[in-house]
């Protein structure tokens, strides 16, 4: 039997997308399932993945696990990720659901001190529903992607002053890792 995988995600300026992307090319790896009890041939389950964005999502019912995925903009997730979590709430409860989340801060120097910012921002929608698994994951901070607004003058002096970090910060070896992670738990 096939079973059928949502990789969802809210980006704006395309590095969230690529991350799940990346999380989808590693799901859709084929799965060795264990012997039959008495022996028997190893098969490998097929898994079908969809990556897609959160405003193309109208119904789960298709979908025997979900992973959702946001990036950070003014300390929380994007509001069509919000608005995706709310909708969904329920359906997600009852379907293996990882999330994860992608934010340049994660990138700045004493990391794990902004690891647990990071988490704090993303509370609300673990509140929503409980993730069997969530990712943090640095992201990355192009200037030509962003809209020129007052966020991004501010954005670009933390930058100039050294507070922030910029350029492309993500680790794809810890985003397919824990792609790779969520196997058996999405699987089950």
């Amino acid at each position: 039997m096939s079973q059928r995988i949502l990789v969802t995600y809210a980006s704006r300026a395309g590095s969230t997308a690529e991350v799940a992307q990346a999380i989808g090319e590693t799901l859709r790896g084929s799965t060795p399932t264990l012997p039959r009890t008495g022996g028997g041939v190893r098969r490998t389950e097929e898994v079908q993945v969809d990556v897609l964005p959160m405003q193309d999502i109208k119904d789960l019912s298709v979908y025997q696990a979900v992973v959702a995925g946001s990036a950070i903009r003014k300390s929380k997730w994007l509001p069509e990720a919000v608005q995706f979590m709310r909708e969904h709430q329920g359906t997600l409860r009852h379907v293996p659901f990882a999330m994860f989340t992608v934010c340049i801060t994660i990138a700045m120097s004493n990391t794990e001190q902004y690891r647990s910012v990071v988490r704090g921002w993303v509370a609300p929608m673990r509140e929503l529903v409980r993730p069997l698994s969530e990712g943090l994951f640095a992201g990355m901070l192009d200037f030509s992607k962003l809209p020129v607004n007052w966020d991004t003058l501010m954005l670009r002096l933390t930058v100039a002053l050294g507070i922030f970090p910029r350029g492309d910060r993500r680790d794809w070896t810890a985003v397919r890792a824990w792609a790779e992670s969520l196997k058996p738990i999405l699987q089950a």
